[in-house]
């Protein structure tokens, strides 16, 4: 593969692995203790994620323990999740804290594969805006640097490119639809 389409692989691979990051947020009925990573705690005046100030541990299916490494940020921990878009409350017995998650219901499961579908449009059209950036830069090329024929060649390598990480999206967004709809 030609070096210059290599940056926009690159580029593709970063939002795709963006997308993954953001879709390993949505809760999907069972206990993740991913759906905390956008949280972010007040410690000692600094906004700290949640995953440095505690342990995060999956007693049961459907339920998320946090303990504090100290014990005087339970009600920092407590205030950030009522805080977040996580939907739980939390409950503490003073040394650790508990977020139960409810089971989905069947309409809250098909909103949240909207929500995924979503995403993984907007997943798509950032792969297809990475694709018509790299066009435009290859066309942008001087016509003595390189010919027409290798300015298609290096199109058609972006095209194969975007193709491929259009599909691998498709099947990540199905692959999480499921685990969502499976009860």
């Amino acid at each position: 593969m030609d070096d210059r389409v290599k940056v926009y692989e690159e580029k593709m691979q970063k939002a795709y692995d963006f997308l993954l990051s953001d879709l390993s947020t949505i809760r999907a009925g069972r206990a993740n203790p991913h759906v905390l990573d956008k949280i972010r705690v007040d410690y000692y005046g600094t906004p700290t994620p949640l995953q440095q100030v505690g342990n995060i541990t999956v007693p049961e299916p459907r339920m998320l323990q946090i303990a504090p490494w100290e014990k005087n940020l339970i009600k920092d921990i407590e205030k950030a999740i009522l805080a977040s878009d996580v939907g739980i409350t939390p409950t503490n017995d003073g040394s650790v804290i508990r977020l139960v998650f409810p089971e989905l219901t069947e309409e809250r499961r098909k909103e949240l594969v909207k929500e995924v579908k979503k995403k993984g449009e907007e997943g798509k059209v950032a792969i297809r805006n990475i694709r018509r950036d790299g066009n435009d830069a290859f066309k942008k090329l001087s016509k003595t640097e390189v010919s027409e024929d290798e300015i298609k060649d290096l199109e058609e390598q972006l095209q194969k490119l975007t193709d491929k990480y259009g599909k691998d999206i498709d099947k990540t967004i199905e692959e999480k639809s499921q685990e969502i709809l499976k009860v």
